[in-house]
């Protein structure tokens, strides 16, 4: 992957991006497999420690869902020891973006309905700016990790109840309304982009779970860069997982990232601090 251009706003790696109150937490709508685990943000609410932690602050009102805070979206991070292989762990992971990423699309040579052509901009660009789920509204934090030609870029972040479950309904209709599409960049070069559902480890309340190619087809040797994304909901709190490059995929990384980052968010809600060395999930 490139780096985005430096006249881009650099955010701080693994720093909260904002703080909010956010609404009550009731189960949201979500992508794949959403109904599974929806017992996990009751559990939650429901341990003691939650509520003299300082990584999750008391909700009040008719839910008692903790709150994430700014350490606690900190504490949640996955580290190198909870990936698979000779991973990374890097300090400009806030800087990282693609250009073959970078593009508008054709409307002309869409295949699917020419409508869905907005929400396969928004796609790109939502790639290229990191936030597939939207503007956070509450704390955040991001950490990223490198292996030969592969990037693994993983966020934890707090977000509005409805918006979160809008932004997976939304994820979840992509394979089909921009199954194959063609963008343009700013000098005319063109890349073909393909969007496939991709399986999400069953955690969480919610998840969904994407692969997208980007093809150049202008140069001489054709450029593929393959993605991996992986999103799961823990009441109104969320991980992305972003992971792939030019030699594709690893899978198993991608898997390992979403149960440890789940399980440590689970804890971090609970009030507990996650353990150093990842447990084993089975």
């Amino acid at each position: 992957m490139h780096r985005r251009p430096s006249s881009r706003p650099v955010r701080v790696l693994a720093a909260a991006l904002a703080a909010g109150t956010l609404l009550t937490c009731a189960a949201c709508s979500g992508g794949s497999g959403g109904g599974a685990g929806g017992d996990g943000a009751s559990d939650i609410a429901a341990s003691p420690l939650a509520a003299r932690s300082p990584l999750a602050s008391p909700r009040t009102g008719k839910s008692a869902s903790p709150v994430l805070t700014e350490a606690g979206a900190r504490a949640a991070l996955i580290t190198e020891a909870d990936l698979e292989d000779n991973w990374t762990q890097v300090k400009d992971a806030a800087g990282w973006g693609d250009k073959l990423v970078i593009g508008k699309v054709d409307v002309g040579a869409l295949l699917t309905a020419k409508t869905n052509a907005v929400d396969c901009q928004k796609l790109l660009d939502a790639l290229y700016g990191d936030d597939l789920l939207g503007k956070p509204s509450g704390a955040s934090a991001l950490t990223g990790f490198e292996q030969s030609e592969s990037r693994l870029l993983y966020q934890v972040a707090a977000y509005d109840r409805a918006r979160l479950g809008a932004s997976l309904n939304w994820l979840k209709t992509l394979p089909v309304k921009c199954d194959q599409f063609t963008a343009t960049d700013s000098k005319g070069g063109r890349r073909t982009v393909q969007v496939i559902e991709d399986s999400v480890p069953s955690v969480g309340d919610a998840r969904q779970g994407l692969q997208v190619t980007v093809t150049s087809t202008g140069a001489a040797q054709p450029t593929t860069l393959t993605l991996q994304l992986a999103v799961v909901r823990v009441g109104t709190d969320a991980i992305t997982v972003t992971s792939g490059g030019l030699n594709g995929t690893e899978s198993g990384t991608t898997k390992a990232a979403v149960e440890q980052g789940t399980s440590r968010l689970k804890d971090v809600l609970a009030g507990r601090t996650p353990p150093a060395q990842p447990g084993n999930l089975g």
